[in-house]
């Protein structure tokens, strides 16, 4: 059937077109099959929609072209369209979805279809709760992986020894890649820190260095600035490494689930892709952390360290403490503001510090720079090296070396929250600080989010402040200030806990 192109200008995250229904049913479609369409020699495939009133009969919609080939489609061009039966990868994730094991070669095809866009949402979530409902031995998660890698772009670094680190995520507040990146490189070592945006966090590594410097690099900018200044923080989304990964963490956010399989092949994916031959996985345990139990830590560990060797990656994996935020700041301004600040004067929160050159140190024993890594970077630390190369980075990057810290501009609007009673704080609630962050406007307005002026177990007196909120626009602030009030993320709780069976002293 031959159609005419009708441009809609609606850009979609997925490849799809638009028919009139009674063309569709002529062809025997309906929502969700693929088509194929081709104009001239080139060809794209896309999933079906049907549209009544916003097509006629005889015309394509057409929102992106993005498919197995791209294709310009100008606005009135006639284009061949043919059904296209679903790929065998389909059959495949009905294998999994059944509880059978999946081959080498399975894997690959299922990665590759996704990459190209041959699978639409609904068969793209089937493979992701197939991977959490059913059992995925460390075989299907290699291959997973080295599929992956070789469906995206590589990078190969000819001198120096690359090194890099990742947090499996889950605590608010981690901004250790603004510390360690730099200690790291200042030391002689080359890291291409490819880092995430935020997805239900308030900041993403990525997010937090925006505020300071461009993120948005190519393959050939990010080896580039690494081989000529040591180290980058860059947005891993900008790039073409292990594509497969983005659409299946797409995926993964609504159904608010990270199957095991797909955390452990999206960390190794990107670090195999980047050249990296010592990696240390960072995986924070504890109430309110992805990982609730260090016996659950020991275990991913376990996991990332034999995947690591099947990859000929050199995997060491640190269990750290998960259950507050690591620093006071939360929200891309007052990150990188904190993270400044630590690295001007080597001093700031202890969590943030201590986390960032134990992690460093441990990169520097791997890679034998130093048989006593942490003390190698506290000296890089305290001597300035690391804000010097930061400052370098920076620059490379694109952004002004000379930034001081009380040069970062944060939320106008504020509310500071107080203490009601004497007593001690119990407990902080990372997935309110993330949530009330986030309803202040992070991490879309830099400026927003949270700043904490008290931390687990520190005394506090009536009217002590405990944190303020930080926000560009006084509608998200007094949103963000109602969700405190209503489910505060800071708990203070005096010495009498509990009263049983009738009161609860708050």
């Amino acid at each position: 059937m031959k159609l005419k192109v009708k441009i809609i200008p609606i850009k979609l995250e997925h490849s799809s077109i638009i028919m009139n229904p009674d063309d569709a049913a002529e062809l025997g479609l309906i929502v969700g099959d693929r088509l194929k369409v081709t104009y001239g020699r080139r060809y794209c495939i896309a999933d079906v929609q049907i549209a009544t009133g916003l097509i006629e009969k005889g015309e394509l919609g057409v929102c992106t072209t993005v498919g197995p080939c791209e294709v310009e489609l100008p606005e009135g061009a006639e284009v061949e369209v043919t059904p296209v039966a679903k790929p065998s990868s389909v059959d495949y994730i009905r294998k999994k979805l059944e509880g059978e094991k999946l081959s080498k070669e399975e894997l690959y095809a299922i990665i590759r279809d996704i990459v190209v866009n041959m699978l639409n949402e609904v068969e793209l979530s089937a493979f992701v709760m197939a991977n959490y409902l059913r059992d995925v031995d460390l075989d299907e998660v290699e291959w997973m992986t080295r599929a992956m890698i070789d469906t995206g772009e590589t990078l190969t670094f000819e001198k120096g020894i690359v090194v890099d680190k990742h947090s499996v995520g889950g605590v608010p507040g981690d901004k250790t890649s603004l510390l360690v990146v730099p200690i790291i490189a200042a030391g002689g070592l080359l890291i291409p820190k490819t880092a995430s945006r935020a997805i239900t966090s308030a900041s993403g590594t990525a997010d937090t260095m925006e505020v300071l410097a461009n993120v948005s690099l190519s393959v050939d900018e990010i080896k580039e600035i690494t081989e000529r200044v040591g180290g980058v923080i860059a947005w891993g989304g900008a790039t073409n490494i292990a594509p497969a990964d983005d659409k299946i963490i797409r995926v993964e956010y609504p159904l608010a689930i990270i199957p095991k399989p797909h955390l452990l092949s999206s960390v190794m994916a990107k670090k195999g892709a980047l050249g990296a031959k010592h990696v240390v996985i960072d995986i924070p345990v504890g109430e309110g952390s992805r990982i609730a139990t260090s016996e659950d830590g020991r275990g991913l560990a376990n996991d990332f360290s034999e995947l690591g060797r099947r990859l000929g990656l050199n995997v060491s994996c640190v269990l750290t403490y998960g259950s507050q935020p690591v620093g006071r700041a939360i929200g891309p301004a007052l990150e990188a503001r904190e993270a400044l600040s630590a690295l001007e004067s080597a001093k700031g929160p202890k969590t943030l510090i201590e986390k960032s050159i134990g992690i460093a140190g441990v990169l520097f024993e791997m890679a034998g720079k130093a048989t006593r890594g942490a003390d190698y970077a506290r000296q890089i630390l305290e001597s300035g090296k690391a804000l010097e190369k930061f400052r370098e980075i920076i620059e490379a990057q694109g952004g002004n070396p000379d930034v001081k810290s009380d040069d970062i501009a944060v939320g106008d609007r504020t509310y500071t929250v107080t203490s009601n009673i004497d007593g001690a704080i119990s407990r902080l609630d990372n997935v309110m600080i993330k949530k009330v962050a986030r309803a202040a406007g992070a991490p879309k307005d830099k400026g927003a989010g949270i700043m904490l002026h008290k931390k687990g177990g520190q005394h506090v007196k009536v009217g002590d402040p405990l944190f303020t909120i930080y926000a560009e626009k006084e509608w998200k602030l007094d949103r963000a200030v109602e969700l405190a009030m209503r489910e505060p993320p800071v708990v203070v709780s005096g010495m009498i806990l509990e009263r049983w069976p009738s009161y609860k002293i708050i």
